[in-house]
């Protein structure tokens, strides 16, 4: 039960990169992915910013092998999980009955073709096509994409918000510690669409200006969308593959502070106790910490919250720190998933990334997250945070093998 659980495989794209090669690139230089909206059909596409893939859904159909008329939140995930998958090598492995789970998450499932057959259907409710909403419920996307991929062991879908994806690779990890599977590829997914983009909208946490996740003039988050997976393979797995694992994920720890429907707690009560538990389960000390990936959104609350509880659990001496929601926009039930992959690559290759557009550090907290890409090569663990609506917490804690 206390065997690690190692990561083999990691695959992303987001607003800054179509895989983790061009993400890297990306946070390396710099170079921010928000911007005007081009592909999302909506008539805020010249006020707010937003973080999109720089693909077509035609395009990604090219890539993916699926049907245009299929939802972009699959395609994206189908983009992911077959990189992480390519790159984990576990498939090179002999075994004919290695056991492969698929446990994805996502926020708006198939959101975006039901916001397309409704347009025509709320006018004659004898017009849409029917096929844009087969595909709506979030399990379905998770399917679609497994079926793609030949996985058959085990398939889940995980919605809590925004720390999905932390949650299903938590799961992921505890299939392979209870011996269910041999191998789980886990992470999330969700695409831009005009729900989440007007309901983010009515909170007014949005910022018309590129987002500056904490720094004391934050005026809110740019949305964004993408996909990130890991693959986790036991430590018998581990031994078999031809190349040495990215890292291990030692600690984990979902937490719920039942503050508010969306708000966080102004002590940062449910941040607090998912980093602790992390920390606590990984059998690390609070100083091996070397950098924490912030949840970071850049809204009052959240980044308060946040910052809060890190100051009751680090001080006096703080982990680098930086939120990469500020090159990626905030991809909801997607973030986690991305923010593991470069998680994951920080430990590797011992790099910490920017936090962008910060100028003036928030005044009631003694923090200062990182604004230059650095090498760090004495970095051994690194804490990555997901904190969502409804007080749903999570943090990862990856370390160096």
């Amino acid at each position: 039960m206390n065997l690690p659980v190692y990561i083999a495989g990691v695959g992303v794209i987001s607003a800054i990169g179509n895989n983790a090669e061009e993400c890297l690139h990306s946070l390396a230089q710099g170079e921010a992915g928000i911007g005007k909206i081009n592909y999302l059909k909506t008539n805020h596409w010249d006020r707010l910013p937003v973080a999109e893939v720089k693909l077509s859904n035609t395009e990604l159909a090219d890539i993916t092998g699926f049907a245009p008329s299929i939802s972009r939140t699959a395609m994206l995930s189908m983009m992911a999980a077959k990189e992480a998958i390519d790159s984990s090598g576990i498939r090179d492995i002999a075994a004919k009955d290695l056991r492969i789970g698929f446990v994805s998450s996502t926020s708006v499932g198939g959101m975006d073709k039901s916001e397309e057959f409704f347009v025509d259907f709320m006018t004659d409710n004898k017009k849409g096509k029917l096929r844009d909403v087969v595909n709506h419920e979030c399990g379905r996307v998770t399917t679609l994409v497994a079926q793609k991929l030949g996985i058959k062991s085990h398939i889940s879908t995980i919605s809590t918000a925004c720390s999905s994806s932390a949650n299903a690779i938590i799961y992921g990890a505890r299939l392979i510690k209870h011996n269910v599977v041999d191998a789980v590829i886990a992470g999330g997914t969700d695409a831009l669409s005009r729900f989440t983009l007007n309901g983010f909208n009515t909170l007014m946490i949005l910022d018309e200006q590129l987002c500056k996740p904490f720094d004391e003039n934050r005026k809110g988050l740019n949305l964004g969308e993408g996909a990130g997976y890991v693959v986790l393979v036991s430590a018998k797995l581990a031994e078999q593959l031809k190349h040495d694992p990215y890292c291990a994920l030692t600690g984990y720890f979902n937490a719920n502070d039942a503050f508010h429907q969306t708000a966080s707690s102004p002590e940062g009560d449910g941040s607090f106790m998912a980093m602790s538990g992390a920390v606590h389960k990984s059998g690390l000390q609070l100083q091996d910490i070397g950098y924490i990936n912030l949840h970071g959104t850049g809204t009052q609350n959240n980044d308060s919250s946040e910052g809060i509880a890190i100051n009751r659990l680090f001080h006096p001496h703080y982990p680098k720190m930086s939120s990469t929601k500020s090159f990626t926009g905030h991809t909801l039930g997607a973030s986690a998933g991305i923010e593991a992959v470069f998680s994951c690559l920080s430990v590797q290759r011992g790099i910490v990334y920017p936090n962008l557009r910060l100028t003036t550090p928030i005044t009631a907290l003694p923090l200062m997250p990182e604004t230059k890409f650095s090498k760090y090569p004495e970095l051994k663990h690194v804490m990555s945070n997901s904190f969502g609506f409804g007080g749903n917490c999570s943090s990862l804690v990856f370390s160096k093998v």
